[in-house]
């Protein structure tokens, strides 16, 4: 159970990584990117928070082996 927490956590993580670079990117699928838009700042914390979390997912399987 725990060692499946951890992946959760590696995937959502991942995921919302996926979909901060790609807003920031392309401006799919909030409409963001560009430097006029206003929400750049949140892209680029949500993508350190979510490395954060990718982080601490890996951080937490390795110590369970």
């Amino acid at each position: 159970m725990d060692k499946a927490l951890c992946y959760g956590a590696l995937g959502v993580g991942a995921l919302m990584a996926l979909v901060f670079v790609l807003d920031l990117v392309a401006g799919v699928p909030f409409g963001g990117g560009g430097s006029e838009n206003p929400f750049v700042v949140v892209d680029v914390f949500g993508f350190i928070g979510a490395v954060i979390v990718i982080y601490l997912g890996f951080n937490a399987s390795r110590d369970l082996k």
